[in-house]
This record gives C-alpha cells, structure tokens and sequence, in this order.
C-alpha cells in the first residue's frame, strides 16, 4: 500500500482552492486523511485573525481571498467541511467544523455559514433559515474597529460581502427547495439590487418567471444576461424562444440568427428559425423570411442526411407539414 504523502495532499487542495474547484469526493478523501492521520498539527496558525487569514490577504495584495489561501490550517478546515458536507460525511464535517468554532466561536460569519450548510445537509431547513438570516442581518460597516486602518477595513468590508453574498445565495435555494415561488422572486430582486453583476442569478430569476408563465419578466432577464454574456449563444436562443412564445416573431427571428452567427448549424436555432421564418412568410414588411426559411429546411435536412432512413423521413415529413 504506497504510503500517503501529505504534503502533496496539502498541495492538490490548495490548488482546488486557488482554482475555485468543488470536488467534493477528492476533498473529503484527502481531508478524511490528513485529519485522522493528524497531519493538520503540521500547519500554522499564523496571521489568522478574527476573519480567518486577513493579515496574509493584505499581504498578497488581491481581491480573490477566498480562493487564494495559504498552508494555514483553518481555510483546510473550512475547505474539507464543505466536501464532506456535498458528500454526506457528517462524521467528518463535524470535526472540522468543532474545530472551527474552538478557534472562532460563532461570531465568525464564515463559521455560522458553515453552520447554516450543516443544517441544510441535515434536513433542518428552518434552522438553517435562521442562520442565513442572522449573517444577513449583520451591519458589515461595524465588523472593524474605528481605529484600524482604512486597507484593513476595505479587507474586512470585501470579506464580509463574499460571506453575505453566499448566505443569500443559500437563503435563495431555501426558499426554493419550499416551493416559494413568491418569495423566491423577491429575494432574487433584491439580492440583484446589490450585485447586479451576478450572471447566475439573472439566469435563475429568469427560470422562476418562466415557471410561472411571466414571459415578458423573463425576456427582461434575458437582455440583462445578454448584456453580461454578449457571446453567450444559450441566452440569445434562450431569449429568442421565449420572444417567440410572446409571438414576436420578427425579434425572435433576429435572436435566432444571431445564435447561428455564434455557434453554426445549432439544430434547436435552425428550427426555430425555420418555426419564427414560416409565421413571417406572408409578412411583406419583414425580408428575407422566404430565404432565411429556406436556408434553414436546407440545414436541417443536411444535418440529418447522415441519420437513419426512418428519421430523416420524419424530419422531412414535420418540415414540409409547417409551410
């Protein structure tokens, strides 16, 4: 049995840290090793202060802190318990997490974050609620003393607005996880007020209006997307289906296009070129419907010459009956 080599472990998981990559199975492996083996004894404690390696942040002058941690043990505490967590280690998440709170106690807001992920995990939704709640709450302009330096509290304000901003998320996912659809749309709302820039959360506002049939919400989501991923063609084709169910077939047609000048032949956009094109034929305001309908029965039947027999006859049949 080869022998475990825990600096090349510490090594792996600084990496996956540095690359902000979950593998949660890898992880927890390796940290199941390196705490049981009591390999963590090995790594210091230095420069941690109340808000987990602010003194070594301000050092490597960057704003990727939580991804760009060093060999000190408490982000590895922080790192693993989150793996075990993803893979149902209770047992192992709860070392790292009694750990976690002999050093910090529970007024840290990375901790209760923790905290709140292990209720989640153990099905106490109401508990974890509670917890989000409190980071959420939590006056960020206060967390520094007036007398620290103006660096260190812009440090202390970043961290504070990474944590509030993975609570919310949570707090999101709660709400989801209830069927709270409402409430759901409300909290998305707000969450993007402060971080506007945040392409998922665009993207998930967008799905929970087109749940609830609220196209005309949904297409908004979709132009901010547009406007943070312009050379995303899964938002234009997303926006451009959605232009079509509110039958505005002309901007559809657009979208559609705009689609295959990012990714040729996308067989979804050629049909629903072909669907946008066929609505348009008798429309002599809007050009060129008759040859882009053309152009894509021409790619569609292309992209099936190479499939059976009984399929390309269906697909011919469906194309023909849609004129």
């Amino acid at each position: 049995m080869p022998r475990f080599d825990y600096k090349q472990a510490l090594e792996e998981l600084k990496t996956y840290r540095l690359t902000n990559e979950r593998r949660s199975e890898t992880v927890a492996a390796l940290g199941a090793c390196l705490i049981r083996g009591n390999y963590t004894s090995k790594l210091g404690d230095e420069g941690i202060g109340d808000n987990w390696s602010r003194d070594i942040y301000a050092r490597t002058s960057t704003y990727l802190f939580f991804f760009f941690l060093y060999h000190v043990v408490w982000p590895l505490y922080e790192q693993i318990c989150i793996a075990a967590l993803d893979v149902d280690d209770q047992e192992l998440a709860n070392v790292c997490i009694d750990h976690l709170q002999k050093r910090f106690g529970e007024s840290s807001l990375r901790f209760r974050r923790l905290l709140g992920l292990r209720h989640e995990a153990a099905g106490r939704l109401d508990e974890a609620q509670a917890v989000y709640d409190s980071i959420l709450q939590e006056d960020e302009t206060n967390m520094v003393s007036t007398d620290k330096k103006k660096r260190d509290h812009a440090i202390n304000i970043n961290l504070c607005t990474i944590i509030i901003k993975l609570a919310a998320k949570r707090q999101i996912a709660l709400l989801k996880a209830r069927n709270k659809d409402q409430e759901v749309v409300e909290a998305l709302t707000k969450y993007l007020d402060t971080f506007y820039d945040d392409f998922e959360a665009w993207l998930e506002l967008c799905d929970v209006y087109l749940n609830k049939y609220m196209y005309e919400q949904a297409a908004f989501c979709c132009e901010e997307l547009i406007l943070l991923q312009p050379t995303n063609h899964i938002i234009y084709l997303k926006y451009a289906e959605i232009l079509y169910t509110l039958q505005q077939y002309t901007l559809a047609l657009k979208h559609y296009c705009k689609v295959l000048e990012l990714c040729t032949d996308h067989v979804r956009a050629l049909y629903g070129l072909h669907l946008c094109a066929s609505k348009l034929l008798k429309d002599n305001e809007v050009q060129h419907a008759g040859n882009l309908h053309a152009l894509a029965v021409e790619r569609l039947l292309d992209i099936y010459q190479k499939q059976p027999q009984d399929q390309r006859k269906l697909v011919e049949s469906y194309l023909s009956s849609i004129e």
